[in-house]
């Protein structure tokens, strides 16, 4: 009998990850075939997927294109049902694909699912990246059930349940390989970092649904690959996040809301300068000339469609920061 799901997990460089993690995924994943999509690795990974994951199906990429286009060309040759895209940084826990499976498979109106994300080293507690699943306020700002900004929750169970959510995280993130095509993919333009929430905005404006499940858990280290304090992270989150906007936010909206964006983002550049952080700052504002330089192109990514309801709050900054709501319940 054929599987009808593909966990496509996208590699550079990360041969110590692979050994790591690799066997849980293969343990794991009986109803799946497994993938390596490997961005032009330099060091040992297609040597040591080779020798120690036979099973274990290779898709080499001619050159590093980053999370975006390397999942965009990697998953041209990849034709199961549905798609898990798994970082090499993630632990699998048993019968994690069963839950995910019989959401897609009953609930034909669910288009993207991601399961509960824990922190693997601190398993009591969610991970940054996607938590219990993903909103956005307003302004595009995203938080999660679990984790607003940098305060995370521990998990108590009180996100056990299963509930419609905005975004899924690119760190354990499934998707219909018929939306996937339809929506053509990820956006190469953002290479890395909210190309997953860029994609479920699109999704959400196409009339599809998100859905977060805690029957399915998997534990992700976090930072990896490129962690908080790399100031090319910051330069892509910045970045992304203002062509995210451009692309989705209902034409009313749209510069209103672009303006005030710029505006706050100067004032936390200000913020990294206060604190020593000036690699940070120049992040920011090579984000913005960036963005300037890329405007016109991403204005005529935009859909036909664009929803006013994509925010279930107004904003998760003036929440947090100066009503102290550092939960997701005590976000409004």
């Amino acid at each position: 009998m054929d599987k009808k799901i593909a966990v496509v997990i996208l590699n550079w460089n990360g041969a110590k990850l692979l050994e790591q993690f690799l066997p849980s995924v293969i343990a794991y994943s009986n109803e799946a075939v497994i993938y390596v999509a490997d961005n032009a690795s330099t060091d040992n990974s297609i040597d040591i997927i080779k020798s120690q994951f036979p099973s274990i199906k290779i898709i080499e990429n001619k050159e590093n294109f980053g999370f975006a286009q390397g999942y965009n060309q990697a998953l041209q040759q990849v034709e199961e049902e549905y798609y898990a895209l798994v970082n090499s940084d993630i632990e699998v826990t048993q019968n994690w694909l069963s839950p995910i499976l019989s959401i897609f498979d009953n609930e034909p109106n669910i288009g993207i699912i991601q399961p509960k994300i824990l922190d693997f080293k601190k398993k009591e507690y969610f991970e940054y990246a996607g938590a219990a699943g993903g909103f956005i306020d307003k302004y595009g700002y995203p938080y999660c059930r679990g984790r607003i900004f940098e305060t995370i929750e521990k998990d108590n169970h009180q996100y056990d349940d299963d509930c419609e959510i905005f975004w899924a995280s690119g760190a354990c993130f499934f998707i219909r390989k018929e939306v996937y095509r339809n929506l053509k993919g990820f956006d190469n333009d953002f290479f890395a970092h909210q190309e997953e929430i860029d994609l479920c905005w699109r999704a959400f404006n196409m009339g599809y649904k998100a859905k977060y499940t805690s029957k399915s858990i998997v534990f992700h280290i976090g930072g990896a690959t490129l962690n908080q304090s790399n100031p090319k992270k910051t330069f892509l989150n910045f970045r992304n996040s203002l062509l995210m906007l451009t692309k989705n936010l209902p034409s009313d909206k749209l510069f209103k809301i672009l303006f005030l964006r710029l505006i706050l983002d100067g004032i936390a550049g200000i913020h990294f300068i206060f604190h020593g952080k000036f690699k940070h700052c120049l992040a920011v504002i090579k984000a913005h000339f960036h963005f300037y330089h890329l405007i016109n192109s991403n204005l005529k990514k935009r859909n036909t469609n664009q929803s006013t309801e994509y925010y279930n709050t107004d904003s998760i900054v003036y929440n947090y920061f100066v009503k102290n709501g550092k939960v997701f319940e005590s976000k409004n």
